[in-house]
């Protein structure tokens, strides 16, 4: 089949795709288009990241002679993509090509410059193939050991199409961006449109601003004493989880889309600096409102993120549930949620420092939360209400 003149809705086909770069998000999206029937060959300039993505099942390793691919997707780093996106298009004149960067604006524009100069054989005609988008799903880990088949599932995956800055008229062709939206569909993702600079402005705030947090406070436990993290709860743990990051991928991230970045840090620090004033002299007249007001701010901003599957975030109330510290209890005790007939909205676990148990954190409709606590306290659990 050629996907420059068949759509998916021309057909239930299943293109042959090759993935330029077989880390985390290369590898799961082989993973899912396999298990969705494609055809999925695997290339990657390190062998071993190669030979990983193919033993858990992301493809078969490209080989010289075997067939062109009709789609391509790269997963490269972003100081890479533009080159990327520039090679596979020349050698593949008949594919669509894709990447999956987080970074969208600086990629156009360093491929944009590749196509009007003469230093790679890349034309304009060319960037009608290609359709810029981010899935916007990752995990703390990287490489291919990393991967999942199910890592996009009900995720969001940005389709971002170029447009001409002369006409504003869209660059790729409509059967180009169809066929990116739909291997974004076959590894379940949902499908949102943006143009390119509003992405990047985008995850500047939702996703760079955040690591860019959560490194700057897990910077300062460096040098604490171990005393004081001893005392670490899940408050610090939900803060700096993601600050266990590959920093050389975030300097590319980062370096893409400063400007962005700049802006929000800007107004960041300008924040920053009013709470340092107002702590500095936490008693003096109009202090405490201040205080208050900047909490204020912080709660208003969390109550707009979305909840569960996208929908208007919605309060639920919580109890704990004491388990031992052994195999099975989770288990267990969702098990006797089951029997009640209960169901749970959200789950986390922690660890009491110094004791051999755990508390499993269960969120629940706030008109379940009674009859829930009083059902695993007769099946002999230890239940807290928060």
């Amino acid at each position: 089949m050629n996907p420059l003149s068949t759509t998916p809705d021309a057909g239930r086909e299943t293109p042959r795709v090759l993935i330029r770069g077989t880390g985390l998000l290369g590898a799961s999206i082989g993973i899912g288009l396999r298990a969705d029937g494609h055809e999925v060959q695997l290339s990657d300039p390190s062998g071993t990241a190669e030979a990983i993505a193919r033993d858990i099942g992301a493809g078969s390793i490209r080989e010289v002679g075997d067939p062109d691919p009709e789609i391509v997707v790269i997963a490269a780093p972003p100081e890479v993509v533009a080159e990327e996106v520039a090679d596979a298009l020349v050698e593949f004149p008949q594919a669509v090509v894709l990447d999956v960067a987080s970074v969208k604006a600086e990629i156009l524009r360093a491929l944009r410059e590749l196509a009007d100069g003469r230093a790679h054989e890349v034309t304009p005609v060319d960037l009608t193939r290609y359709v810029g988008t981010h899935p916007m799903a990752g995990r703390e880990q990287s490489g291919p050991v990393a991967a999942r088949g199910e890592l996009f599932t009900s995720m969001p995956w940005v389709i971002s199409p170029a447009q001409d800055p002369a006409t504003g008229e869209q660059v790729p062709t409509q059967a180009a961006v169809a066929w990116a939206e739909e291997v974004a569909r076959r590894c379940g993702a949902t499908v949102h449109y943006m143009d390119p600079q509003e992405h990047d402005d985008s995850v500047a705030l939702i996703s760079h601003l955040p690591q860019i947090a959560a490194s700057l406070v897990a910077s300062r436990l460096q040098d604490a004493p171990t005393s004081a993290l001893a005392l670490a709860g899940n408050g610090l743990r939900d803060v700096t989880r993601i600050a266990a990051s590959d920093p050389n991928l975030w300097v590319q991230i980062l370096s893409s889309n400063a400007a962005p970045v700049v802006e929000i840090l800007h107004g960041l620090r300008d924040d920053v600096a009013r709470l340092i004033r107002t702590l500095e002299d936490p008693r003096a007249p109009g202090g405490q409102a201040d205080i208050a007001q900047l909490i204020s701010e912080g709660n208003s901003g969390r109550a707009r993120v979305p909840g569960k599957h996208g929908a208007p975030p919605q309060s639920f109330a919580r109890l704990i549930v004491i388990v031992d510290d052994r195999p099975g209890q989770i288990a267990a005790v969702l098990n006797d949620v089951a029997k009640v007939g209960v169901n749970v909205e959200d789950m986390r676990m922690d660890h009491s420092a110094g004791h051999q148990v755990g508390m499993v954190e269960l969120s629940v409709l706030p008109g379940r939360r009674d009859e829930l606590a009083e059902a695993l306290t007769h099946f002999g659990w230890k239940v807290v209400q928060s």
